[in-house]
């Protein structure tokens, strides 16, 4: 069989995907997240907090629910039918850390909660992390003459 065979075979076996609904489910729901995150800013600026403390009050409450769901098994059954409406960056970056906790929590917390916490968001951080040493030291040279 050629390749090209074998991709039609795969491509006549495949199950044609909804396109359209899943780009509304993820548009819908990643609205809905930017959505709830802006009720947090509001309510906690009502509150009495300034725009920056409100901003970083709800920036850490996003992140605590999606922990929170991703440890009840919530944010999996909605990332299901949201797809990548649930990557919406910061809820998306928790629930990244939190999964692969959880799921080696049964190997201690030392070699199974400590050392996969960090396996897919841990290139994140490091290239995250290196990217804005190297665009500060750019910016630092660059305003220097």
């Amino acid at each position: 069989m050629t390749q090209k065979e074998y991709g039609k075979l795969v491509k006549d076996l495949s199950p044609a995907s909804p396109m359209k609904k899943d780009c509304l489910f993820a548009f819908l729901v990643g609205g809905l997240i930017c959505t709830i995150g802006q009720l947090l800013i509001n309510g906690y600026s009502a509150l009495g907090l300034g725009k920056e403390d409100a901003s970083c009050a709800a920036s850490m409450s996003l992140v605590a629910l999606s922990a929170l769901f991703t440890g009840l098994s919530l944010y999996d059954n909605l990332a299901k039918h949201a797809g990548a409406g649930t990557l919406v960056p910061i809820t998306g970056f928790a629930n990244a850390i939190a999964a692969p906790a959880i799921e080696f929590k049964t190997e201690g917390f030392i070699l199974g909660v400590g050392a996969k916490m960090f396996t897919i968001a841990g290139p994140v951080i490091v290239y995250g992390v290196s990217a804005s040493v190297v665009y500060g030291l750019i910016y630092w040279i660059t305003t220097l003459f």
